[in-house]
């Protein structure tokens, strides 16, 4: 058998398990809300063009409004300027997409909203499980995501779990991984702005030519290592980032 003959086998059996990690898209997704004078993305919304009536009789349909930074989403090099000469969400290589990944759960700690993830709590994440992927995502479990079906207790005054500033350039330049993946409104923390440099991992991962990815959920279901992560944005031409379909293969035991 081949080895896609045996994935699509376990797929069948339940040997592997298919685990979706996307939020839910509409009107009520919580969005990040940045300050004057600041511009701000739009919230999703749906607009009918027809619905089985005199304006489509047998067809039913809608246009899509909303920003590429809503809902479960990828960052892509140029949504910085530190980025800016890098690649778009349409050129993300698609090895990049499909790819492993390892869950560093920090939940206990993320109970102080204003925690920030330290080198040596994924150096200690790493004694236990070996190193982080060369190639694949590290996701950063906070448990943030029971929060994220209300947009006051999700966004929380800005005051949501990150990386520290020295944690984020470590993994930006010292580390295989090729994305950095958390539950929260964006890969910074709520109060990133004060730190320095501002927004650290916007700053120096998408400056390194690595990626974002947002408002995940159901990272506890995956395990510390072994499961393969697939991300399906939107190819936009010349798109900074894009909503996506995300999930994860993990094999069952």
């Amino acid at each position: 058998m081949s080895l896609l003959t045996d994935l699509v086998s376990a797929l069948a059996s339940g040997g592997v398990r298919i685990v979706d990690l996307t939020a839910p898209l509409s009107a009520s997704t919580p969005v990040l809300q940045l300050p004057e004078p600041f511009a701000n993305t739009i919230s999703f919304r749906l607009e009918e063009i027809s619905r089985y009536d005199d304006r489509g009789p047998a067809w039913h349909w809608n246009d899509i409004h909303t920003g590429e930074h809503v809902g479960t989403h990828v960052d892509a090099p140029i949504h910085w300027l530190t980025g800016k000469d890098g690649i778009g969400v349409d050129e993300i290589p698609l090895r990049s997409l499909v790819a492993p990944a390892v869950v560093l759960d920090a939940t206990d700690k993320a109970a102080d909203p204003d925690f920030l993830l330290g080198i040596d709590d994924v150096r200690e994440w790493e004694g236990q499980h070996g190193p982080l992927p060369d190639g694949g995502w590290l996701l950063y479990r906070t448990g943030w995501d029971a929060r994220s079906g209300d947009q006051e207790s999700f966004l929380n005054g800005q005051h949501s779990p990150g990386v520290s500033p020295e944690c984020a350039r470590w993994l930006a330049e010292e580390t295989p991984i090729v994305g950095f993946g958390v539950e929260t409104v964006g890969t910074d923390a709520g109060r990133a702005a004060e730190l320095e440099p501002m927004f650290p991992c916007h700053n120096l991962l998408l400056g390194a030519g690595k990626f974002g990815l947002t408002q995940l959920r159901n990272l506890a279901e995956l395990p510390p290592t072994g499961a393969v992560l697939v991300v399906s944005p939107l190819p936009i031409v010349g798109g900074t980032g894009s909503p996506a379909r995300v999930y994860a293969f993990v094999e069952q035991s």
